[in-house]
Parts: structure tokens; C-alpha cells; sequence
């Protein structure tokens, strides 16, 4: 078995990624955190699998920088792609970061988030009305998916009519980001971001003409700035605009179904948590470290710098593992174990340090509100046949889970 473990973290290649893998990539994070947790990859870069090194990297912003100018001008050159992924929030290092992120969480401030409870509850009640009234849903499709898009609508106000093309264009946007990708994959993701741009420009100008109440709309927040006087430039609001919608959108979207699918495997679990309800809270952070919706993160350093023993060169990229770091045994007993009242729970879904998800808390609500509802109201769902994986590296979720409810 060891020696499996050892040939597995041997020829690790995140470029050449097998259907094994995608369906399960446990095993090999756990080989390579057992054997080669700073790996060195065949493009010369490194692949991170430790919890210790993660959080050494998060909270050293200075030599891991999330900057990806370098990183991404190789891959998608003079694109819509490099252009919004080399604007988004996430992809910069102070100040640029610091001043975006300031921004975004005003709008997305505890009094905020605590005044959107109301409506994702009935968002999430109408859709169970309608999957009750179904019998046969798929969890994704009429469920998982229908919440975020709703949410992030009505955090920029996006008139309901017009929601249709938000999930196709992220998720074009944000599967242009796995670590190789096809040609056409390429072409999907530039012409959503150039569709999305040009729908922003249209609602900008709306909302510049017609401003909403900037304690709930985070688009005329954005806009309007603070009160000193700090705006973001044109292409910074419609990008990061852009950059919202997907991080809230295909992540939160994983979390439920990752979670219900959890559930369903686990039933022992999915009776406690019927029979408890007030363990929301836990299990969705326990569903965050099992199946983490985002599985990787990367960095490049700026400096010399020792990791795990290895000495990173400046201008060196780095992957860091969330799905690996979080089954870490040497901070999460039994890691393998879906428990959903495990405490403490420090995991690293979220990442940790500056960078920290702008959106955790609205992505916890989400969570909590959707599974315990629909446990409360259907809780003899039974999956059809496997669920379909989304195929991709970089966000782990389900394109389809079909099953059959029962009331």
C-alpha cells in the first residue's frame, strides 16, 4: 500500500489529471502530504499538501504573492481573460487588494448579511415548493444553483428578467481557470467575460442614472466609493463586479450540493443532524473541510523562501491544496470522517490572513438556511444513480445530481 502511496505522490502531474482523480483526489493528496507535501511539479513549480505550509503561505503576503500578471500572461495572453483575472480582487496584493476588498465588505457587513435572512429563506421555500411538487428534481438545476444566482442578483439588483446568462457566463469564466484547458474552453471563457462586460456597462449606466440604497446594493456602493473620497476606476467596478457573481456563485453552489450529497452518503450523520437541527452551523463547516468547493489556490514568491524544508527560488509558482490541507491528519483527527459536529474546525475553505473570502459569512448563511430546510421538509430524498462531477480540479461540485423526494 505504502509503496502505491509513494509511486501515486511520484508521478503527481497536475497537467495530466486522470478521470481517477477527478472522481476521487483524496487518495493522492494523501500520498503526496505523506511523501512529497512540497512537490515539485514537471513545469517547475510546486504543489503544496500540508496544512502548516498552507497557512505559512496565506499569512505571508509579502513573499507569496496572489498577483498573477506573471502566472497568466503565458496562458491566456492579450485577452478578456487575462484582463479580468488580473483585475479581480483576488488575483492582487496590496493596496490594490486592501482598497477593493474595503469596498466589497461594506456592502457585505454583518447588519447586512443578518438583513437578507428573510428573503433566502423564501427564496429557498418557494424552490422546495416547487421540487415537492416535482417529486423527480435534480439537486443542482431546481436547488443548489438557483440560490447563489438569486442572492448575488439582488446584492448588485440585476432585474430578475435578466439573470438567465449569469451562471453560464461564470461558469465559462471560472472554468477557464483549471490548471490546462481546450481550446474551446478558451474561446468560452473570453466571450463570456466580453458578454458580461458589455450587460455591466448597460447596468451601470442605469444605476449611475438611478442610484439604489447603498446599504443593500452593492453595486451603487461600489460605485458611489467611500466617503473620502476612494472610487474604483471603470474597469476595476466592472470587473470586480464580474468577480462577485462567480465567487459567489459556483463555490456556494458546491456547498449545498456537496453538502446533500455528504448526507445522503453518510446516513448516520444526516439522521443526527434531523434530529439536531441546531448543528447546522457545524455541519456546514464540516461539509466546507470534507469537500472543499474551491480545491485550489495559487501564489508565486517574490523572494527566497524555505517551505517544509525546500528552498522556493524568487519568480517560483506555487499551488496550495485546500482539499489536501484540510484532511491534514496533523490538524484534523480522523480527517477522513464526515463529522458533523466537529469542533474545532479550523479549516481552510475559506483560506486565512488577508485574503480571507470577502463573502464566508453570506456563503455560511446560504449553506445553513438551504440544507436545514430541506432536510426539514424533505429529508427522504434518495439520490438517482451517481451524481455528475463538474470534471474540473479547481472547484469541486456536481453539473447534476438526480434523485427522487418524498415528502
Amino acid at each position: 500500500m505504502d509503496a502505491n502511496a509513494r509511486e501515486l505522490a511520484a508521478t503527481f502531474d497536475i497537467e495530466k489529471l486522470t478521470p481517477e482523480f477527478y472522481a476521487d483526489p483524496y487518495p493522492t493528496y494523501r500520498a503526496l502530504r505523506e511523501h512529497e507535501p512540497v512537490k515539485l511539479l514537471a513545469n517547475g513549480s510546486y504543489f503544496l499538501t500540508r496544512y502548516d505550509d498552507l497557512v505559512s503561505a496565506y499569512k505571508n503576503t509579502r513573499i507569496f504573492s496572489s498577483d498573477k500578471k506573471k502566472e497568466f500572461a503565458p496562458k491566456y495572453g492579450d485577452s478578456p481573460l487575462y484582463e479580468h483575472h488580473t483585475t479581480s480582487l483576488v488575483f492582487n496584493d496590496p493596496p490594490a487588494h486592501t482598497r477593493v476588498r474595503r469596498l466589497i465588505m461594506g456592502a457585505l457587513s454583518p447588519r447586512a448579511i443578518a438583513s437578507m435572512e428573510g428573503d433566502l429563506i423564501a427564496l429557498v421555500d418557494g424552490l422546495l415548493d416547487a421540487i415537492a411538487a416535482k417529486r423527480k428534481v435534480d439537486l443542482i438545476d431546481d436547488f443548489a444553483a438557483a440560490i447563489p444566482i438569486e442572492v448575488i442578483g439582488n446584492l448588485l439588483d440585476v432585474p430578475r428578467e435578466e439573470r438567465a446568462p449569469l451562471r453560464d457566463w461564470s461558469l465559462a469564466i471560472l472554468g477557464a481557470l483549471e490548471p490546462v484547458i481546450s481550446a474551446e474552453a478558451f474561446a468560452r471563457g473570453n466571450k463570456a467575460v466580453k458578454d458580461f462586460l458589455s450587460y455591466l456597462e448597460v447596468l451601470v449606466a442605469r444605476r449611475r442614472a438611478k442610484p439604489g440604497n447603498p446599504e443593500r446594493d452593492v453595486l451603487t456602493r461600489l460605485i458611489q466609493g467611500e466617503d473620502n473620497g476612494e472610487r474604483l476606476s471603470e474597469k476595476e467596478l466592472l470587473h470586480n463586479c464580474i468577480f462577485l457573481l462567480n465567487a459567489g456563485h459556483e463555490t456556494t453552489t458546491n456547498l449545498i450540493g456537496n453538502g446533500l450529497v455528504a448526507l445522503s452518503a453518510h446516513q448516520e450523520q444526516k439522521q443526527r443532524l434531523i434530529e439536531h437541527p441546531d448543528l447546522i452551523k457545524s455541519a456546514v463547516e464540516e461539509i466546507l473541510r470534507f469537500e472543499s468547493s474551491n480545491q485550489l489556490g495559487n501564489r508565486i514568491t517574490t523572494a527566497q523562501v524555505e517551505l517544509g524544508g525546500v528552498t522556493l527560488a524568487p519568480g517560483t509558482l506555487v499551488t496550495l491544496c485546500i482539499g489536501a490541507a484540510n484532511r491534514d491528519p496533523q490538524q484534523f483527527p480522523d480527517p477522513e470522517s464526515f463529522d458533523i459536529g466537529r469542533t474545532p474546525n479550523r479549516h481552510l475553505a475559506f483560506g486565512t490572513g488577508a485574503h480571507q473570502c470577502a463573502g464566508m459569512a453570506l456563503a455560511r448563511l446560504e449553506g445553513a438556511i438551504a440544507i436545514s430546510r430541506f432536510l426539514a421538509r424533505l429529508s427522504r430524498y434518495a439520490l438517482q444513480g451517481a451524481p455528475v462531477r463538474g470534471g474540473r480540479a479547481r472547484f469541486r461540485g456536481f453539473l447534476s445530481i438526480p434523485c427522487v423526494v418524498e415528502r
